[in-house]
This record gives structure tokens, sequence and C-alpha cells, in this order.
């Protein structure tokens, strides 16, 4: 094959358990993969943007030959590196205004506002005041959260005003790792009269919702706002922690058609072009309603294997093509499997792991189930809370990944492999570790 026809694709974040994904994406023979900086370096510590932005035209001014496209997957700083880098490397991107009106949960708010009212009341926290309090016309039970975060760090759900005060000292704390730096990405942009103000360091405060989590997937290309799939997740009982993703969502075609509506108003409203997008959804079965709960300026690479699984083309296949121009035209229920799930194995109290399976062992495991693939998080000897990137109720242990043709053999090949990795823990002592809710 010569050089003229393979493309070159930078992957912001590219990390190994995503690597046999990408390779199964239509065409991927003509394409090459390269990693654009580590997870480590992106997601551990305090993010310094201008460090992060050095480093990368470092490997793509040092690169011999064409950069074709430059993606990524993940949350910030990854979600506003690709339309700067893009920019600069003249490589197709969304604009990197309208990432920062889905990443900036509050401007996101401000935007979903005048496309729809399927969002709960919601306002800022004012973090300077002495004591702080909730906005004005917002009432408990709410969740509080910095206006900037991933993988729901430093949010908490809170009952009252005593929880809502412990909740702001935790975010007044965590809130610049960041905030502060997202504050060099808003520098960028002109906001609007507003955003005059507000800044990255910001805290929201919005009215719970109530019912079953909705995932919504799409694409938007030449400005048509495409939806190619919806996802229901499912929590741990009484948690707010994700128990599973489960693909095709088994809710009412009427109720899936409203998501579709909603979305695709949304996404127009945004502005977003030449990129992909995850919306997640309150739907509550007794009113009817569905609630609008944030906007994701990228698919999600938790979803890829499902995708894969149930429609035969992984959800990286809508980044890529679009990143090259081209419309995805995603296919439907061409894969192996009627339904998919990706499952999170927790744990909801502190400890050290003491054994983690090999990675022969897992092999062995995914021989043995066909439809399965499992990653573990954690390594021997870690302590659970010191791990990066988790929410603020749970440890997460493992992902594992099943196809089957019901729910019933999703569940079951979940718990075959829980059984079978064989994840030893040591108790941390109740004064040193903590309990999650």
């Amino acid at each position: 094959m010569s050089d003229e026809t393979v493309k070159n694709i930078f992957v912001i974040g590219l990390d190994e358990a995503n690597v046999p994904t990408l390779r199964q994406v239509p065409g991927a023979e003509r394409l090459r993969f390269h990693q654009l900086l580590t997870i480590e370096e992106l997601q551990v510590g305090e993010v310094h943007l201008p460090t992060l932005l050095d480093k990368a035209q470092r490997v793509l001014d040092g690169f011999d030959g064409s950069v074709d496209a430059i993606v990524g997957y993940w949350d910030f700083p990854v979600s506003t590196l690709v339309p700067i880098l893009s920019e600069r490397y003249g490589t197709r991107s969304t604009s990197l205004e309208s990432v920062v009106k889905c990443e900036h949960k509050y401007w996101s708010r401000l935007e979903q506002r005048k496309a729809t009212d399927r969002h709960p009341r919601f306002g800022r926290v004012d973090l300077s005041a002495d004591p702080p309090r909730p906005p004005e016309g917002v009432a408990f039970p709410m969740w509080v959260k910095p206006a900037l975060s991933y993988s729901s760090e430093l949010a908490f759900g809170v009952a009252d005003e005593e929880e809502f005060h412990k909740a702001v000292t935790e975010i007044r704390e965590g809130i610049s790792r960041i905030g502060r730096p997202f504050e060099h990405i808003l520098e960028r942009i002109d906001v609007p009269p507003e955003m005059d103000g507000v800044g990255g360091r910001v805290c929201l405060a919005e009215e719970s919702m109530s019912g079953v989590q909705v995932a919504v997937e799409g694409y938007v290309h030449q400005g048509e706002v495409t939806v190619y799939g919806v996802l229901d997740s499912i929590n741990y009982p009484d948690s707010s922690s994700f128990l599973r993703h489960q693909y095709p969502s088994t809710l009412p075609p009427p109720v899936v058609a409203q998501l579709h509506d909603v979305s695709k108003r949304v996404m127009r409203q945004i502005g977003m072009d030449s990129a992909t997008f995850s919306i997640e959804y309150f739907y509550d079965p007794h009113t009817q309603q569905i609630d609008l709960l944030e906007i994701n300026p990228r698919h999600s690479q938790s979803h890829a294997e499902l995708f894969r699984y149930v429609d035969g083309v992984p959800n990286h296949h809508c980044m890529v093509r679009l990143a090259l121009g081209e419309d995805p035209r995603m296919p439907q229920g061409e894969g192996e499997y009627a339904m998919a799930a990706k499952w999170y194995h927790r744990w909801f109290t502190d400890g050290v792991v003491r054994r983690v399976p090999s990675r022969e062992e897992i092999d062995r495991v995914e021989r043995e189930t066909p439809g399965v693939r499992i990653e573990v998080i954690p390594e021997a000897g870690d302590r659970l809370s010191d791990l990066p990137g988790q929410d603020s109720y749970s440890y997460e242990l493992a992902h594992i990944y099943t196809g089957g043709a019901d729910e019933k053999e999703l569940r079951e090949k979940f718990d075959h492999c829980v059984a079978a990795l064989g994840l030893v823990f040591e108790d941390v002592p109740p004064e040193a570790g903590a309990t999650r809710k």
C-alpha cells in the first residue's frame, strides 16, 4: 500500500483499551493511528494547557508524513485541544466555541434554554459567599458541581443546607484543578454578555432529576444533525453510580422520538459541525417527562464495543470519518448480538488491592465466554481512594463489556466474569478510609 493511500490519524490520549475498537472501524487497513499525548499527561494532576499544546505541536511538527486528522474521545482538555490543534494544522473539526458551549455546564444550560424547556431549574453558586447559598428558585434535592469536570468528579447530590455546605467546601478545594486551565480556553473565544465574568471556576446547582437515565449519540455533518443510537444507563440500587450502559434502549418508541427531536434542536443551537456528540437525559415514566442532564462534545468511547456488538461498527467510525470529511452513515442491527452492555464493577468502600488477574487469566475468561471484553482498572498494591477520575461515591474496579440475545444473557456473562476475575482487597481501617454512599 502506497503512502498516498494511508491516512494518518492522531488520537489525543490514545489508550490501549481503545486500540482494538479503532482497528475495527471500516477501512482501518488504510488508516494509521498515532498517539498524541498520554492519558497520564492529560488527566493526572492539574492540567497546564500551554504545556500540553507545546508537547502536541512538537510531535506533529516532527512527524515525517501527512497529518490527515486530529481526533479525541475524552472530555476536557482533549475536547478543546482537538479544535485548537485542528485549526493550526488545517484538519477538520468543530469550532472551539461550540465545544466550550457543551463543556462549560453553566454556559451549556444557557444555550439549552434557548432551544428547549426540557432541563431542570439551575443557577450559579457564589463560592466566595460565607455561608454559601443555593441559587434563588432552585429547590432541594439538588446537584452541586463545578461547571467543568469529568467522570462526575466533585459532583454531589445534596438534600439540605448541611449537605449543600459540605459539598461546596469540597468543591472549593478541588475546583481549580480543571477550572483554572479552562480559563485559558475561555480567553481564546468571544463570550456572550451573559457569560461576562463567569470564568472557569464557577459552581453550578440544579434541581435533581428523577427517572431512568438515557444517553443519545449522534453527529453533525455539513450542518445536518444525525442521531444514530439511544442507550439506557442503569445505576446500582440506591446509588447515582452507573451499573451498566445498555444498547439499544428499551424505552417506548414515542419517547425515543422525543429524545431525537430535543437532541437535534439543542445541537443546532450549539452550532457544532464535523463532530460527534453524546447527550445524557433523565426520563420519568410516571410523568412522561424528559430532562436534559448534560451535553458531551464527543462520542462516548465507553459505548464503542456496544455499537460493534449490535450494529457491527464501533462508534469511533463516526469520529474518524467526520475528521476525514465524510458522512459516517452508521449501520443498524448488523452486528453479532441483539443487545450489548458495558458494566461497571465497583467497590463502595476504600481498600488496598492485593490481587488482580494477569493478562493471561483475563484472556482465558474472554475466550471461554464469547461476546465478552474485560478491562481491569487498579493494579496490585493500589489504594482505591488514590485512583484518578473516580466519581464521588464509588471506585471502579473493572469495565466488562458483554453482548447477548437479551438482558438475562448480559447479566449472566457479567456475573460469571466478576466471579472469574478473582480480585482480592484488604480493608482500610475505618479511621483511615472512607465509606462511599
